[in-house]
């Protein structure tokens, strides 16, 4: 049995954020998620936006969190090492109906508290975006709009919590809560049973398949998917800032955006589905993504996809976001409704669940000891020739490019292996040094992926998984 002061359930950006702010406090926490990587679903496949909550709903929770979570990231990306650009979106209206939106949406960011949201003239818009419809009558520009790695951020998130304590229980599904006389009394897993006195679901898709283990699932949760494009570095098209379309009353809309990494991003779709594991990509959907978003940008050339994947949203039923603590259950705090914006409130969510967890009894006291900052694993090509050089001096296997594609060598995919929390499959080495991410998408790379790890986790080949125990990428020899 594992002893701990607070179970959070999910290791997606909330859950790993949540995680990372207990961690300032002398107290126990112990993470736990049935997959085989931090990141959780949602996290780890969705548009890569840090937003400024300038279209929330005022007076909402989610308005509060986004709205306080997006100046945050100036110094977290710094202290954590994550990658992170403030390159603004612009919001352009094609005909009268969505020209005459403009203001509402305007007035609707000052409600909100973002007040740098500017109107910006057909000529004005067509500068910043020469790609653009040149039938656009104009549109606003949203300067904190950001783009980030998502796969770092959470991985550095995690990674910060547990060298300062936190314990990490990966591929270990919770099947049960206990409560007794009124109080959480334990946790049961596939990897045993946590005594604990307070739980914190984060559990996104599944919070209330969680929910249900304590009588508190009075809403459900229905996956929307979102299916996505990923565009080569050297696409014909590009754009500068994310283009956003005039969202709906459903969805945000398709959009088009560069990432960090010089890649443009298109989608997503929103499709309610009847199940929370579909994340296939379907002939329809890729099909609306490029018939909308060429009526913003003509020219965006889908013939350059290197890839297409899709993600799943928890949207809750009745919708909302919502973090609930209740009078008749002592320790439990329940957070539902966290959809497209999560990514962004996860690093406030943290803080605002640690007012909750006081609120109901946690006794948080300030460590001495606690370390805000962490390094990211050094990006070869990014490096000055000297300072490559340098580190091949140093770590000659810097000096053997495993993926071509992003130039990535075996000395990072070493370090992504040997961190904390550090890569056992091929997704999670991908995630980390985006080894497979390029043009080929490890065809030439995968073999050599598979051999690192097999050496590095001292395993046969055969037993190398993609993500999830079993997905074998090798099934035998053929000869």
């Amino acid at each position: 049995m594992v002893k701990t002061d607070v179970v959070v359930i999910g290791a997606g950006a909330v859950g790993c954020a949540i995680a990372r702010e207990l961690s300032k406090y002398k107290i126990n926490v112990t993470v736990v998620d049935k997959r085989d990587d931090v990141g959780g679903d949602a996290s780890k496949s969705n548009s890569a936006i840090i937003h400024t909550g300038y279209d929330a709903a005022p007076g909402t929770l989610e308005s509060q969190l986004v709205v306080a979570a997006n100046p945050m990231y100036d110094q977290l990306t710094k202290d954590l090492d994550v990658p992170f650009d403030r390159i603004g979106a612009v919001l352009p209206a094609f005909n009268e109906e969505q020209f005459e939106k403009l203001p509402s949406i305007k007035e609707k960011a000052f409600k909100n508290h973002v007040y740098d949201v500017e109107y910006l003239s057909k000529e004005e818009i067509l500068a910043k975006e020469p790609e653009l419809n040149k039938d656009v009558l104009g549109g606003l520009f949203i300067p904190r709009e950001s783009i980030i790695d998502p796969f770092i951020l959470v991985q550095a998130l995690a990674e910060n919590a547990n060298e300062n304590g936190v314990n990490f229980m990966l591929n270990t599904e919770v099947t049960d809560i206990k409560v007794e006389d009124g109080a959480i009394k334990a946790v049961e897993t596939t990897g045993g049973t946590i005594e604990t006195s307070f739980v914190v679901n984060a559990a996104a898709l599944h919070c209330d398949d969680i929910a249900a283990m304590v009588g508190k699932a009075d809403y459900k949760v229905v996956a929307r998917r979102g299916q996505f494009y990923i565009l080569d570095k050297n696409t014909s098209c590009k754009v500068q800032n994310i283009v956003l379309p005039i969202p709906t009353k459903v969805t945000k809309g398709k959009l088009m955006t560069p990432t960090i990494h010089g890649n443009m991003l298109v989608g997503p779709t929103a499709e309610d589905l009847p199940d929370k594991v579909d994340v296939s990509v379907t002939t329809e959907g890729l099909d609306s993504i490029y018939a909308d978003v060429s009526k913003m940008i003509p020219n965006v050339n889908i013939r350059d996809t290197i890839t297409q994947y899709s993600g799943l949203r928890p949207n809750r039923n009745p919708e909302g976001l919502h973090v609930d603590v209740y009078d008749d259950l002592k320790g439990y705090v329940n957070l539902s409704g966290v959809r497209s914006t999560g990514l962004t409130l996860s690093v406030s969510m943290g803080k605002y669940v640690a007012e909750k967890m006081k609120e109901i009894g946690c006794e948080l006291v300030f460590k001495d000891d606690f370390k805000a900052t962490r390094k990211g694993i050094p990006c070869f090509h990014q490096m000055t020739i000297e300072e490559q050089e340098a580190i091949v001096k140093e770590e000659p296997l810097y000096g053997n490019i495993v993926c071509r594609c992003e130039t990535i060598t075996e000395g990072e995919i070493l370090r992504a292996i040997h961190r904390p929390l550090g890569a056992k499959t091929v997704d999670a080495v991908k995630r980390r040094v985006r080894a497979g991410m390029g043009r080929c998408q490890g065809g030439f790379c995968g073999p050599k992926v598979i051999e690192i790890l097999a050496r590095e986790l001292n395993i046969p080949t055969e037993q190398v998984n993609k993500n999830l125990e079993g997905s074998y990428m090798i099934t035998g020899k053929n000869k």
